[in-house]
């Protein structure tokens, strides 16, 4: 695959085609989702051209009553086909061994790794997916900014991101257009700054 040459001819089309483009690979496909700010708009492309697609929803368990709330709206709103993963310890539990320890604090890779890593792990090796549909956008973080629309995961994954290059203001836009809700009081408790690779996306 020539990721190059793809993204070129990828880069004017709207996240709808490129969507279509994908599924057009015919690849056994997942997208993921955590019900972040925007992650409506991913999960509105791709269930608008197949409905039925698997959306992995890792919950780290830390999440706001604003986003559970939103969860459920946008999977009844979208009739999501929803496959949850969670650590496989409780929040009661971690919060007695563990707390959620700084970032600079050595057992910080261990609480991302209960709480993100291994759930999201386990949900692709269950799934075995050739191609994910997720939600990064450019500018997010430095890494994310070294891919573009269409990457390849270090397991050979075809990764999709159909609003890679949409600001936050055309996200807005998109959102309206398409009368899709949002939340932004979301909490990711293994990165603490915004701008912290999640880990997912190497």
């Amino acid at each position: 695959m020539n990721v190059e040459k793809i993204n070129s001819a990828l880069r004017s089309l709207s996240p709808q085609e490129i969507v279509e483009w994908a599924f057009s690979l015919k690849k056994k496909t997942v997208v993921t989702t955590n019900f972040r700010p925007y992650e409506a708009a991913i999960l509105h492309a791709v269930s608008s051209v197949k409905s039925d697609t698997t959306v992995i929803w890792c919950d780290t368990g830390y999440n706001t009553s604003y986003t559970y709330i939103h969860a459920r709206e946008v999977i009844d709103l979208l009739h999501l086909n929803i496959d949850l993963y969670v650590p496989q310890q409780t929040v009661a539990n971690r919060n007695v061994a563990l707390g959620i320890p700084e970032v600079d604090d050595p057992k910080h890779a261990i609480f991302t790794e209960q709480v993100k890593l291994e759930p999201f792990a386990r949900a692709m090796k269950e799934h075995e997916p050739e191609l994910w549909f997720t939600n990064l956008r450019k500018d997010q973080t430095a890494f994310r900014n070294s891919l573009d629309i269409v990457s390849l995961s270090k397991d050979g994954v075809i990764k999709v991101s159909p609003f890679y290059h949409y600001s936050d203001t055309e996200m807005d836009a998109y959102l309206a257009e398409n009368k899709l809700p949002n939340e932004f009081k979301y909490y990711d408790p293994t990165k603490v700054l915004e701008n912290r690779e999640c880990g997912l996306h190497s």
